[in-house]
C-alpha cells in the first residue's frame, strides 16, 4: 500500500486529491497539511512514501519545506511538487530541492495516480511539456563549456555502458527508449540505471541528469 500526505493550504483541493488516490487500488493517504511547517511535522510523523505538495502557502512555501523533508534522513518519502503556476523558476526550483516528480493541478486524474505510482516505485515523473524545458534549460546552459567529468570523481566508476544509459537518462528517454536504443532488455537498462544512480549519489533519474549536463557526462 503507498502512503499519501497531502498537502495544500486549500482544504478543497486536499478532499479532491483524496478522492481521486483513495479510489486508486494500492493507495491511501494518510494525512493532510495546510501549510509547509504542517507538512514537515506530519511527514516526521506519519512516515509517508509520497508527498503531493503545493508551492504557495502560508507560514512556509512548499518549496523550502520539500528541501527540509529531503535532507532529513529519517523521512524517506519522494515529493512531486503540484502547483498551478507553471513557471520555469518553480520548476528548478523544486528539482534543486529534491522533489522526484513536478505535476500541474490541471493534471487528470490518471495522471495523478500515475505520478503518485511512479515516485513510490523509485522512479522520478516530470509532466512531458516540463521533461521537453528541462532538456531545454540545460542544452542552453551547456552551450557554454562545461566542467570536465573528473569534477564528477564518481563518473569514473561508471562503466562505459552505464555511461550510454546515463548518457540517454539525460535526454529523458524512458527505459523502455533506451532499452531499444541499446539493444538490450528492461529489465537490464533497470540494473544499469540502479548501478548509475548509487556510483553517482543520486536521488533519481532527474538528480542523475542534472548531474550529467552539469558536468558534461551528457
Amino acid at each position: 500500500m503507498i502512503r499519501v500526505l497531502l498537502v495544500d493550504d486549500h482544504a478543497v483541493m486536499r478532499a479532491g486529491f483524496r478522492t481521486i488516490l483513495e479510489a486508486a487500488d494500492g493507495i491511501t493517504v494518510v494525512g493532510e497539511a495546510a501549510d509547509g511547517q504542517q507538512a514537515i511535522a506530519a511527514a516526521s510523523a506519519v512516515r509517508p512514501d509520497v508527498i503531493c505538495m503545493d508551492v504557495q502557502m502560508p507560514v512556509l512555501n512548499g518549496l523550502e519545506a520539500t528541501r527540509r523533508i529531503v535532507a532529513d534522513p529519517a523521512v524517506a518519502a519522494a515529493v512531486i511538487v503540484i502547483t498551478t503556476f507553471d513557471r520555469d523558476e518553480y520548476l528548478f526550483e523544486a528539482l534543486e530541492a529534491g522533489a522526484s516528480g513536478f505535476l500541474l493541478k490541471n493534471a487528470g486524474a490518471d495522471e495523478l495516480v500515475g505520478a503518485v505510482r511512479v515516485v513510490a516505485a523509485g522512479d522520478a515523473l516530470l509532466a512531458p511539456e516540463v521533461t521537453r524545458r528541462v532538456i531545454e534549460r540545460f542544452g542552453a546552459a551547456s552551450a557554454a563549456p562545461a566542467p570536465p567529468a573528473e569534477a564528477l570523481p564518481a563518473a569514473a566508476l561508471l562503466t562505459e555502458r552505464e555511461a550510454e544509459v546515463l548518457r540517454l537518462v539525460a535526454q529523458a528517454r524512458s527505459n523502455a527508449e533506451i532499452a531499444r536504443e541499446l539493444y538490450i532488455g528492461e529489465a537490464t537498462v533497470k540494473t544499469h540505471v540502479s548501478n548509475v544512480l548509487q556510483k553517482l549519489g543520486a536521488r533519481d533519474r532527474v538528480h542523475a541528469a542534472v548531474l550529467a549536463h552539469q558536468h558534461g557526462l551528457a
